[in-house]
């Protein structure tokens, strides 16, 4: 059940990046930055009671419960999936993006750990095989 809750909470099968939404930028009050770097970027998610987000995406990440919870998720196209979650629990999500809603009569807090994606540089090209043309004398 817990595998199933952090699976689908980040799905992201049928979504675009390039229509993402940063979570931080669209629901400041759920979504806060504790601390970045090149490579990772660390969130406090909390949710109220009955509290419901907005569309938004997350890359590949790591999440760690700091609270039990029963959140329901909004999926895209239409699909949705309620879970529930134990304090301490941890999960490798993949990317995805969704609507959460808490649905439960406590807060909900996670620590989720996204992992950034670097940019590829182009390996340097080889020189090309050059051979002189045979002088002429």
């Amino acid at each position: 059940m817990r595998k199933a809750f952090f699976l689908t909470l980040f799905v992201l099968a049928v979504a675009v990046p390039v229509l993402a939404q940063d979570p931080v930028k669209v629901d400041p009050k759920h979504y806060k930055i504790e601390s970045q770097n090149a490579s990772v970027r660390v969130l406090r998610v909390h949710y109220g009671p009955k509290e419901k987000s907005v569309w938004h995406y997350h890359p590949s990440a790591v999440a760690i419960a700091v609270t039990d919870a029963h959140v329901k998720f909004n999926l895209p196209g239409g699909k949705s999936q309620e879970s529930t979650m134990k304090a301490g629990e941890t999960m490798l999500t993949p990317a995805g993006k969704h609507l959460p809603e808490n649905l439960s009569d406590s807060d909900f807090e996670v620590i989720l750990i996204e992992l950034k994606t670097r940019k590829r540089t182009p390996a340097p090209k080889k020189p090309a095989d050059v051979t002189a043309p045979p002088s002429k004398q």
